[in-house]
């Protein structure tokens, strides 16, 4: 044997000529990793509300904390030769969300750690929008045609917009959201 990580060790399976990932067809596989992704992203933008107006939601930011934690993670269970942007991307996304969680979870928003939850999940959320904007313009065909590369001015306008707009949710949510942390039980 070699020293390479064979396809099955990831759980991908060729099945009558398909490639199976997790038991799930290549493209209901994908299916779950964009309603993921959704939900990560719609949940976020619930749970930055609640941070501009110092409210909780308890359970949103679980669902929003889930749903990025396993949108990530089943990006890199899709078959891959080299390391790609998306994987760059997703590599950062669990890095935060290693610092976002336990300052959630662990420290409770104490101190510090109030900030550094808020900034996070922020960064987490803005990082979940900037590749669905990068898949909107590769899958929606009238985006293609406006920027077919990605180099083109209408996508490098779009992420500088969503750039733009997080920039400023994290500013203020970081500055509005200063609620007692919680006590442990």
């Amino acid at each position: 044997m070699n020293n390479c990580i064979s396809l099955s060790a990831l759980d991908i399976l060729f099945t009558k000529g398909r490639i199976m990932i997790l038991g799930m067809t290549t493209s209901t596989f994908t299916l779950v990793h964009v309603l993921l992704s959704l939900a990560g992203i719609g949940s976020g933008l619930v749970v930055v509300c609640g941070l501009l107006t110092e409210k909780r939601l308890d359970g949103w930011t679980a669902i929003f904390l889930v749903t990025t934690v396993l949108t990530s993670a089943t990006g890199f269970l899709f078959p891959f030769h080299q390391l790609l942007p998306s994987h760059k991307v997703g590599i950062l996304s669990l890095v935060v969300l290693a610092i976002v969680i336990p300052a959630r979870y662990l420290f409770h928003l104490a101190g510090a750690w109030r900030r550094i939850y808020v900034i996070g999940a922020l960064v987490a959320l803005y990082l979940n929008v900037f590749v669905a904007v990068v898949q909107a313009f590769l899958k929606v065909p009238a985006l293609k045609a406006l920027a077919p590369t990605q180099q083109e001015p209408p996508f490098l306008v779009a992420q500088l917009v969503v750039l733009v707009v997080f920039a400023g949710l994290t500013i203020l949510a970081a500055k509005r959201f200063h609620i007692e942390p919680a006590r442990a039980a």
